[in-house]
């Protein structure tokens, strides 16, 4: 589905979701991207860039969640799902790190690790180029609410770091972010829609060792 000339250069906040085009029903209050407990990871499509992060769902405390483990590696899970941010503008998720990533310079390509990740994406159909990312991390080395733009793709992809340096790993964290105000504060303009989401555990460049645990994912009008 991805451009043969775009394999030349590892786009790991984009690639994984340019081709997660279509979408699904929209919901008025609350729209449910997984319950993990219910549905697995049915609707879930994995794309690896170098050798595959370990995706397993696990109990956690009696909460069914996704372990996702990266020895080294960079692949990720994504998701279609059209979500009117009019309507539903609101992320909400857990996640909890086991470890950090300490040293790496994540505004560097030789730093685009991350223990954890979420990002939404707005398609930009057959213009691939026009897709936009905004990428939700936890950092280890960023100061909480720092935000820069990605490496690899520096106009079309954005980091912020919801989670940085002085939060802890082993603590389970709910998160609830504004899509439609951090895609506008990333890119300039406003996005009334997205087209996709995807998880992403990554070590490729660190050749590191990470694991994370993603709780259920859904957006919500408030």
């Amino acid at each position: 589905m991805i451009e043969d000339g775009l394999m030349n250069y590892k786009l790991k906040t984009t690639l994984l979701c340019c081709s997660l085009i279509t979408g699904v029903a929209l919901a008025s209050t609350r729209l449910d991207v997984t319950s993990f407990k219910d549905n697995g990871l049915d609707g879930w499509e994995q794309k690896s860039f170098v050798g595959q992060t370990d995706y397993k769902l696990v109990t956690d405390n009696g909460t069914t969640a996704l372990l996702a483990t990266s020895e080294g590696s960079a692949s990720g899970l994504g998701k279609k799902i059209r979500v009117d941010l009019k309507k539903t503008p609101y992320l909400n998720w857990t996640w909890k790190i086991n470890n950090k990533l300490d040293g790496l310079d994540e505004t560097s390509k030789s730093g685009d690790d991350y223990v954890a990740r979420l990002y939404v994406v707005k398609s930009g159909g057959a213009l691939i180029w026009k897709t936009k990312a905004l990428n939700y991390v936890w950092s280890s080395n960023q100061a909480q609410g720092a935000t820069w733009k990605n490496a690899y793709q520096p106009k079309n992809a954005a980091m912020l770091a919801v989670r940085g340096q002085e939060d802890h790993a082993g603590q389970w964290v709910t998160e609830k972010r504004n899509v439609r105000e951090d895609l506008k504060q990333a890119f300039g303009k406003d996005f009334d829609k997205i087209d996709a989401i995807a998880i992403m555990t990554d070590t490729d460049n660190s050749e590191a060792s990470a694991s994370a645990l993603y709780g259920d994912i859904f957006f919500s009008a408030e």
